[in-house]
């Protein structure tokens, strides 16, 4: 046995053991497909590096095959034109904007998804290629397709696949367009997160399928929710337990923007503590009730900021205690994001899973509880 396949099947058993891995057929799937034809190279983040720097990791360095098989995700690529092989000597600074995601993860997702063989199945972020290989060794390449939205990434996906005897369909062009030549689909499963479900999906995916994806936005909180298609257009769903998080599609990203100065405006105490916004669904709650915002900051010094119109809020510490808010501009963010962050509260700040989310023609709605509860619209 190669070092390879010891590597390969030892976090295959790893995963099992650990409760990700529960199907025998995606196990098969995980033991069968090499990584490293996925990821030739990669990127890692320097410790300690303001801005992060990264260092290559080529193939057949020290440590190269070992990282791969680490269960981690791996950046593949920097700014949207840097990869590792770009790279000739040292480090370099940029922001992840193409990885392979930690296969665990990959796998999870594709159980959750509820695939089987004879599904005909739509991706939406083919990256390095892993998980479409994934896909395809387990319910059939010609079941299977998948939408890159980089021509450069999506023709190494495709050599990759190539060079593991793999040939689903392979589309280059916008995901959140979907397949508009394709379709009905039985499964939509992305790996990339979105603002908003994108309606073209909707209607691709027929009644009774369903969509696997990840919700971000500006301020960079995640949620993975499953939904079932119920109509054209429409879905409701359920958010799932986890952490999941995922860059950001990039039509769907924030905009360019300018460097950000505070200005003053009106100051009253906050009626929630600024550092529920750290954790995993605070940050997210508070992104559902402020969409068009970045959020910066941390702990009691949190800044909100939505280009689009100006507005601004920041809170900082009270001397006397507890925490001031100055707001400026057309749109109360902080008003906003307080409402939202005090229903959880008083729901016992419950995980992501108590949410749901309903999506019609011209809306698109994430409530806590049931349908009739506190609710907020998504951006579409």
């Amino acid at each position: 046995m190669n070092a390879s396949t010891r590597l390969r099947h030892a976090l295959t058993e790893r995963l099992t053991g650990e409760g990700t891995l529960v199907e025998p057929e995606w196990r098969a799937a995980a033991r069968a497909v090499p990584r490293e034809l996925f990821v030739t190279a990669y990127f890692r983040p320097v410790a300690g590096s303001v801005p992060t720097r990264c260092r290559p990791v080529r193939q057949g360095e020290p440590g190269w095959l070992e990282g791969i098989y680490a269960d981690e995700t791996l950046i593949t690529q920097l700014d949207g034109r840097i990869r590792p092989d770009d790279v000739s000597e040292g480090t370099v600074a940029g922001s992840p904007s193409s990885s392979s995601t930690l296969p665990s993860l990959v796998l999870r997702m594709w159980q959750q998804l509820g695939a089987e063989p004879g599904h005909r199945v739509i991706e939406v972020g083919t990256g390095t290629g892993y998980s479409t290989a994934l896909g395809a060794y387990r319910l059939g390449e010609a079941h299977l397709t998948s939408v890159e939205y980089d021509p450069e990434v999506g023709e190494t996906a495709a050599a990759a696949l190539r060079a593991a005897g793999l040939a689903p369909r392979l589309i280059t062009g916008d995901g959140l367009r979907g397949d508009p030549d394709g379709g009905p689909y039985d499964r939509l499963i992305a790996t990339c997160s979105v603002r908003y479900i994108p309606l073209p999906w909707l209607h691709q995916v027929r009644p009774g399928g369903r969509i696997l994806v990840t919700l971000s936005g500006w301020s960079y909180a995640n949620s993975l929710a499953l939904l079932d298609v119920t109509g054209p257009g429409e879905a409701t769903g359920r958010f799932l337990p986890g952490h999941t998080s995922f860059m950001i599609a990039r039509p769907h990203d924030r905009p360019p923007r300018p460097t950000l100065a505070l200005l003053p405006g009106e100051e009253r105490p906050s009626r929630i503590d600024p550092a529920k916004l750290d954790t995993w669904t605070g940050g997210w709650v508070a992104q559902l009730a402020a969409p068009a915002a970045e959020r910066m900051g941390a702990g009691a010094e949190q800044v909100l900021w939505d280009v689009s119109t100006g507005s601004q809020a920041r809170t900082v510490p009270n001397p006397r205690g507890g925490w001031t808010v100055v707001q400026r501009g057309p749109v109360p963010l902080w008003d906003r994001v307080e409402q939202a962050v005090r229903h959880w509260e008083s729901a016992g700040e419950p995980h992501q899973e108590q949410f749901g989310i309903t999506v019609s023609p011209s809306r698109q709605r994430v409530w806590l509880d049931t349908e009739d509860g506190p609710g907020w619209d998504l951006p579409i």
